[in-house]
């Protein structure tokens, strides 16, 4: 399986979310909401999850061996490297309106909480 595209939309909610990430796999299958995050330790990529009712959460797509997981991790943390050198390239309107949505989404349920 190769990584056969990766797309970078840059987040500045301030906090330590950096990006969200869609990977392609084989030009044939895509998972969003990939989250590049950052530590004390460096960036890291999250995978999507979904929180439970007892407030925990669960990944929703991951990789099964760590193998795969350095790939994805390589992979994103070069397109988003190259992104900020050579900017960020322009994004599709309709895929930025769903990440923008979750994005409030997401802080207005921290306000809630």
């Amino acid at each position: 399986m190769e990584i056969t595209e990766v797309k970078i939309y840059p987040v500045s909610l301030g906090g330590r979310l950096r990006a969200y990430v869609s990977l392609t796999f084989d030009n044939s299958f895509i998972v969003r909401e990939v989250k590049l995050v950052e530590s004390a330790l460096g960036l890291f990529v999250s995978m999507p999850s979904r929180r439970k009712k007892d407030g925990t959460f669960k990944d929703i797509a991951h990789p099964l061996n760590n193998e795969m997981r350095q790939i994805i991790e390589r992979k994103v943390l070069e397109a988003y490297n190259n992104a900020q050198t050579s900017g960020f390239p322009e994004r599709n309107t309709e895929e930025v309106e769903d990440v923008e949505v979750e994005n409030e989404t997401k802080v207005e349920e921290k306000k809630i909480e």
